[in-house]
């Protein structure tokens, strides 16, 4: 006889469920209109069953989103304002892999991000992107993001960045992605400040 799976993992699969069947329907509609209905029923679980996971379809779509949003940040650039010409490449290297991604994932990125996204959604991600800036501006070279703590000081500039980036990938997805990332860094790059961090200490 086969054992009752453990409740750990009875949630763990409802939520595989919930998780995929939401993604099935970004593909087909805009975010703001897929209701706790639809996904039950994608996922074939009955409503009081979702909402014993989740308050809504913003908060699932959060959860749902955390694997894609991690391999966002892992990829996030250092961007440190620098003259010093190896960084610059490596800042241009880190920025094109962002958009690489995103454009990648460009269906989901512009139902998360576009006029019809979530805005609980697109505040959760512009925080975990300042946090992984914040890392980068503070401990560059660290190499991962995987260890990054859930919050950080208040920090103005990592916030600016982390908006500037969220922005800059929403105007592009709204234009269709046009170009190569690569191409889309050169514009960008050479609109950049260079300027001291304030992060860093002067001859760093």
């Amino acid at each position: 006889m086969t054992a009752n799976p453990s409740p750990d993992r009875r949630i763990r699969r409802t939520r595989a469920a919930l998780h995929a069947a939401l993604l099935a329907l970004i593909a087909e509609r805009p975010l703001s209109r897929i209701t706790v209905s639809d996904v039950s029923k994608r996922a074939d679980i009955n409503r009081s069953t979702f909402y014993e996971h989740y308050d809504d379809v913003p908060a699932l779509a959060a959860d749902a989103c955390t694997g894609i949003f991690d391999e966002l940040i892992a990829a996030a650039p250092v961007m440190l304002p620098t003259d010093d010409p190896a960084e610059q490449r490596r800042g241009r290297d880190e920025l094109a892999a962002l958009f690489a991604h995103i454009a990648a994932h460009a269906d989901l990125y512009r139902a998360l991000l576009g006029p019809d996204g979530s805005a609980q959604v697109i505040t959760h991600l512009h925080r975990r992107l300042t946090v992984s800036i914040h890392i980068n501006l503070t401990r560059p070279h660290t190499g991962t993001h995987a260890d990054d703590p859930e919050a950080v000081p208040h920090d103005p500039a990592a916030s600016y960045l982390a908006g500037a980036l969220l922005g800059t990938a929403s105007d592009w997805l709204y234009h269709g992605c046009p170009g190569t990332p690569r191409e889309l860094v050169g514009a960008l790059w050479t609109g950049l400040p260079r300027m001291p961090s304030p992060h860093l200490s002067p001859g760093r």
